[in-house]
């Protein structure tokens, strides 16, 4: 039977056990409200057949932009490069590239892109395409309100976050309204999944972030997310560096401690292969979700690693009024601000699909 709203779990937050759930708030109201800028550590070297552009873009997705550029530059989607998707309802901030070989960009190719709401901030040469997930970190700047902003179980929630980390779950625009990308992920793998028919792999990566959340989800409720257990394999923060354990010992646990490591679980694929606390989650899995774990591993994309916890980095709170504050922090490229904003109000975004609603088009 396919996936219906009934269906779609209730994952965990962290903070509700030490502070009960949290009242409502409000988020992203305008797009002023939620400001996200990639960050590079190294930078363009001034020379090349890429152009590389810095843009400011609001109201408008990655792919819009990807569109627009492809039409000014007379280029196809391919010689187009960019490092992560943005959302639409936010002012944003990322590095794309286009391929202009042996040529110059249009006459007035800033000015046309300004025209279509997208500012070039800066413009730059370099050898190589811009490719997906190159920049580190993003830098986010959030103003939430509500009553949930004026509780003074609000600063406590805060601190908790930057002491000890934010479960790293993909947010719930990974999924589409009423999780639509998840229904037509399921019915593609049920099929047999194709890229043709999943161009930039958006259901893919739904199936596989669903699943994810799910077993973050399991080991939040064991109280197992943020500490390693035997048969675990860690990541080591703020790199992509994997290492398997066996035994947890008191270093391991102190490391630990200090967000210097975190436990991580499968992106789904082929070769899943859990040990230890995780492979009793996997196994649960499976069996819950057959279609999307099968259908998973027969599209050949393979396993991968994310970790299940994410450290706050510069992390400010500043009070605009008695009921309204400005967050500003930055998170390794991947993770979601939503998980942040989760722990903290209330809102219809990070409530499961209503019931009874079908999950297709």
């Amino acid at each position: 039977m396919p996936l219906n709203a009934s269906d779609w779990p209730r994952w965990r937050r962290l903070l509700d056990e030490h502070f009960g759930a949290p009242l409502p708030g409000s988020y992203r109201g305008v797009a002023e409200d939620f400001v996200v800028e990639e960050l590079l550590d190294f930078t363009p070297e001034g020379q090349g057949e890429h152009l590389w552009l810095f843009i400011e873009k609001r109201g408008q997705t990655t792919l819009d932009v990807v569109r627009a550029l492809g039409r000014l530059c007379k280029t196809g989607p391919r010689e187009i490069g960019y490092s992560g998707m943005k959302d639409r309802i936010a002012i944003t901030r990322q590095w794309l590239s286009v391929q202009l070989p042996g040529r110059e960009p249009p006459e007035g190719l800033e000015t046309a892109l300004a025209e279509s709401g997208i500012q070039v901030l800066q413009c730059h040469r370099h050898p190589r395409k811009l490719k997906r997930g190159v920049h580190r970190r993003n830098r986010f700047t959030l103003r939430l309100s509500g009553p949930a902003m004026a509780e003074e179980a609000l600063t406590p929630r805060w601190q908790h976050l930057c002491e000890q980390g934010v479960p790293n779950y993909f947010g719930p625009q990974r999924f589409g309204p009423e999780g639509r990308n998840l229904f037509r992920a399921e019915a593609l793998l049920a099929k047999g999944w194709r890229k043709r028919d999943d161009r930039h792999g958006m259901l893919l990566s739904s199936a596989r972030s669903f699943l994810f959340n799910t077993l973050l989800s399991a080991r939040i409720e064991e109280g197992s997310w943020a500490t390693p257990c035997p048969a675990d394999t860690l990541m080591l923060d703020g790199t992509q560096s994997l290492f398997a354990i066996d035994e947890v010992d008191e270093t391991l646990y102190a490391r630990a401690g200090r967000l210097d490591v975190h436990p991580t679980a499968p992106l789904w694929g082929k070769g899943v292969e859990e040990q230890g606390a995780m492979a009793a989650h996997a196994q649960t899995l499976e069996k819950t979700y057959p279609t999307l774990c099968a259908g998973l591993e027969r599209s050949g994309v393979a396993v991968s690693r994310r970790a299940l916890r994410m450290r706050l980095s510069e992390p400010r709170l500043e009070r605009e009024a008695p009921d309204r504050v400005v967050l500003s922090f930055e998170l390794p490229k991947g993770s979601f601000a939503t998980a942040v904003i989760s722990e903290l109000i209330a809102h219809p975004d990070f409530e499961p699909v209503r019931p009874g609603a079908a999950l297709s088009p």
